[in-house]
């Protein structure tokens, strides 16, 4: 049985916007999560997961700003991971929620970080998608290269091949339908049904200014050394380019409670709609409570 969502509006962090979020499942359930999609991304990323823990837990997906349902922020210096952090803490404030566990896939990866980092009483657990303290260049320029690539869209399969050829690397086993699936995450219909991106382009800013990825390279060793006391879990896509095995061992070898999981035929990022990963975070969740 699918559970109903309900839509969430509310104001930004510095009062300007006005913000997106649903909610599912029981509000007295043993734990409330909250997801948080990567850079381009939306909630819509967490369909499959989201109505798989509601049907215990009390599951939030929230856009951050400049994505999905939410307002796009004239400002574009504001679309930063400090300023995504505040906006979360506001959503949790308006939802009354004092001890939250957290999904987060690749940018939602660092809010996590931070909130953690930030407000550690406040956070039960976390769940790493495919991200780390650490992003090699390699993987800054390849994205770089893929959210760039220019396309000419006017129909839903242009959008959905578009979708495949800069993402099928990561995704090696999708088929028709599921390209479908996922085109319609990253596109929403215009008034005359025309698919077009739902973010707002200026989103990028941070990642193709300056032009050496070295300069936007994350490095969050520091914070990540202050998340000792968070239970944590890590998922890597075994193809992916963002966290290498390398920096996912050097996360063991530094925090106390760390559990990882890598899903060998999946790049960056891994959907969380794989079996071992659902399970992985099934087994997570019930530890925490």
């Amino acid at each position: 049985m699918e559970s109903i969502r309900t839509p969430i509006e509310y104001q930004s962090s510095d009062g300007r916007l006005r913000l997106h979020a649903e909610e599912s499942g029981p509000r007295n359930g043993p734990l409330t999560v909250l997801c948080l999609h990567g850079l381009t991304r939306s909630g819509r990323d967490f369909e499959t997961l989201a109505a798989h823990l509601a049907q215990r837990y009390r599951v939030i997906t929230a856009d951050q700003r400049g994505r999905g349902r939410s307002q796009w922020d004239p400002a574009v210096a504001n679309y930063q991971i400090p300023i995504y952090a505040s906006d979360m803490i506001q959503l949790l404030d308006r939802l009354a929620v004092d001890r939250v566990v957290l999904i987060g896939t690749s940018m939602g990866g660092f809010i996590s970080m931070v909130l953690g980092a930030s407000q550690p009483a406040r956070v039960r657990g976390i769940v790493l998608n495919d991200i780390g303290p650490e992003v090699p260049a390699a993987g800054i320029k390849r994205l770089r290269e893929s959210l760039n690539t220019p396309a000419r869209i006017s129909t839903w399969e242009e959008a959905m091949r578009h979708a495949r050829r800069i993402n099928e690397h990561a995704f090696p086993d999708y088929g028709e339908a599921d390209w479908q699936a996922f085109a319609r995450r990253l596109y929403v219909e215009d008034p005359a049904g025309r698919p077009v991106p739902a973010c707002d382009p200026a989103i990028l800013m941070s990642l193709n200014q300056p032009s050496d990825p070295e300069a936007v390279t994350p490095t969050l060793w520091p914070l990540w050394d202050r998340l000792g006391s968070i239970p944590m879990l890590a998922i890597h896509g075994g193809l992916s380019d963002i966290l290498t095995p390398e920096i996912l061992a050097n996360m063991a070898a530094r925090h106390p409670d760390l559990t990882t999981l890598t899903l060998p035929n999946r790049g960056h990022a891994p959907m969380l709609d794989e079996p071992a990963a659902v399970g992985a975070v099934d087994r997570f969740l019930e530890r925490l409570q």
